[in-house]
């Protein structure tokens, strides 16, 4: 039997990313994708694991304040089964303050690529089995944890622009949150973010033409970020047979 995993999409651009939408039907996992519209979401005890992805561009939560506390309940319900749980962007600062942690306004600049590294329990982590200890991460604005980071959370990775790029939960090691958003770094979608928020990219990349730049970046770590995302992906979905 097929696993399901449920992703929750933050309107029509906003979407899980091609590199996802690509992994349907390559491996024994069904892709459900629902969009949060503040309405109604569905059951969690249909699905076998939950991918939040993050939303928005600009880091304004504010217009989305319904779906967003829809969102948070959610979440809280998910954990409470204890299912395998990744979030990226806003998933991973749910999941941090679902766990008692600070997140903070991020005073660096917040878009591009960056290179994380993983910590020592991120290399021994199964998320990243097989995955090299240095990783290109794409950032949009993403508040950072504070430090020291909680108790009940583990530090996988890190990086010179933020202390905690993913962690975990101690004793939960199928849940997981990522700071970066990743699941878009595909150039296509790269280049519809830079589309629908190109004042917020030119205040985050003070270079001249900075979507075409970002897009550039894109381009070039295209193979190497698709390989990375379907190995995280495949070790993620493997908690679901544990």
């Amino acid at each position: 039997m097929k696993s399901r995993l449920l992703v929750l999409q933050h309107g029509k651009w906003q979407n899980a990313g091609n590199f996802l939408s690509n992994l349907a039907g390559q491996f024994s996992v069904e892709i459900y994708t629902v969009e949060n519209s503040g309405e109604s979401l569905p059951d969690c005890s249909d699905f076998d694991a939950l991918i939040l992805p993050g939303y928005p561009a600009n880091g304004n939560l504010g217009e989305h304040i319904h779906a967003l506390q829809m969102e948070k309940q959610f979440l809280r319900d998910w954990l409470a089964l204890n299912k395998p749980f990744l979030g990226f962007g806003s998933g991973y600062q749910l999941l941090a303050e679902a766990f008692g942690a600070t997140v903070t306004p991020d005073f660096m600049n917040s878009a591009g690529f960056i290179e994380g590294y993983l910590t020592h329990d991120g290399r021994e982590h199964p998320l990243f089995n097989g995955i090299p200890p240095n990783i290109s991460l794409l950032q949009w604005y993403n508040p950072p944890m504070l430090t020291p980071v909680p108790q009940n959370c583990l530090l996988l990775a890190t990086s010179r622009e933020c202390v905690v790029e993913a962690f975990t939960i101690k004793g939960c090691p199928h849940i997981i949150a990522m700071r970066c958003n990743n699941h878009i770094a595909h150039p296509d979608d790269v280049s519809r973010w830079v589309k629908n928020v190109p004042d917020y990219v030119k205040e985050q990349l003070p270079e001249e033409n900075p979507g075409e730049l970002f897009l550039d970046q894109a381009e070039k770590l295209l193979e190497t970020n698709r390989k990375v995302f379907r190995k995280l992906i495949v070790n993620f979905m493997s908690f679901t047979k544990k």
